[in-house]
């Protein structure tokens, strides 16, 4: 049997609609009945009829911060997707974004060693993905290096994946998945769906910092390859291409029949958004729009490599055009908006 994490959310929704449709018995974590009406509208948005799923998956309630209650969800289960994770970067989240990245996987792993789990594939981020000593595009084996520039979600993510690797030394099969920004439909006002709803909505700015884009559906695809595959004790990158976010933010407006970005969001300009945020929290307890981490992030070049995938596993990603065409099809069919 299948246990899934964070099956309510982007990658583990699609993860579940993939999953369902090889006839596998599969048992997934909720957490509140808010969060699984937002993966019956994400199924139904993706044609998947919810009432078809009732007997190909059996949703549990439990928080991976309780190990009691895990314990239970984990009965009769031989493998663990754990795709459940916080992702913030707001100062003031990071306690929670400790306790339920690395607190929470170690929990996962622990129940994995104890139960026998048979493998656990864990998804990562590029955010723990090291820089290459040379500036240039960054893979697998770069070294991470905590210095004091990385993110709180950086940190978190790189030592739930220390905790991963602490269950490998101790016997348990592992397989570490790091996506970039992920490209696919979700909840219009959460993650990277979000991009979506802000272009839609009149996104006047954009920079011309460079990051990793990947198809929700090529995550899902890799994840269930490795899986089934003979390996373990490996990481890799899901990287579907490059771009800067000017090209994918006026890639997303011609999708969406709307406005291209039109005013570039300069170094010193970024560092004056987030500062003056930064006050009016400090002074109003007004939840910044742009905090420092994601100022950084919008203007920093990081490129990636997905030669490792690509090789192991004879990967062919969906072009990234399609991915976006794909989703924003989905956002003008939602009624919800």
């Amino acid at each position: 049997m299948i246990l899934v994490t964070g099956g309510t959310g982007l990658v583990g929704s699609h993860l579940l609609m993939d999953l369902i449709k090889e006839d596998l018995r599969i048992r997934a974590i909720y957490r509140s009945n808010k969060s699984l009406e937002k993966v019956k509208r994400i199924f139904g948005l993706c044609g998947v009829n919810w009432a078809d799923t009732i007997n190909k998956i059996e949703w549990v309630r439990s928080d991976i911060l309780n190990p009691d209650q895990l314990s239970e969800a984990f009965i009769d289960i031989d493998y663990v997707y754990h795709s459940a994770a916080m992702v913030s970067f707001n100062k003031k989240d990071k306690e929670q974004l400790f306790k339920v990245n690395i607190e929470g996987t170690a929990n996962v792993v622990n129940l994995c060693l104890q139960l026998g789990v048979k493998k656990l594939c864990y998804v990562s981020s590029t955010a723990a993905i090291g820089e290459d000593s040379k500036g240039g595009v960054r893979n697998e084996s770069c070294d991470w290096q905590n210095d004091g520039t990385y993110s709180n979600y950086s940190v978190s993510k790189y030592f739930a994946e220390m905790e991963v690797w602490r269950g490998s030394e101790e016997g348990l099969n592992i397989v570490i998945v790091n996506p970039s920004v992920v490209i696919g439909p979700g909840k219009w006002t959460e993650s990277s769906s979000n991009l979506f709803l802000k272009v839609w909505k009149g996104l006047k700015f954009y920079s011309t910092g460079v990051n990793g884009f990947v198809d929700v559906r090529d995550v899902s695809s890799a994840m269930r390859q490795l899986m089934k595959s003979d390996i373990t004790s490996e990481r890799f990158l899901v990287v579907g291409e490059n771009l800067t976010f000017q090209e994918l933010f006026t890639r997303i407006a011609n999708s969406l029949n709307k406005p291209v970005p039109h005013i570039h969001v300069k170094k010193w300009m970024a560092n004056c958004i987030w500062r003056i945020e930064a006050v009016k929290y400090a002074l109003l307890g007004v939840t910044p729009l742009v905090t420092k981490e994601a100022a950084v992030s919008a203007i920093s070049q990081v490129r990636y490599s997905n030669e490792k995938l690509r090789k192991e596993l004879g990967f062919d990603f969906t072009p990234i055009n399609e991915a976006i065409n794909h989703t924003s099809n989905l956002f003008l069919r939602d009624q919800s908006i």
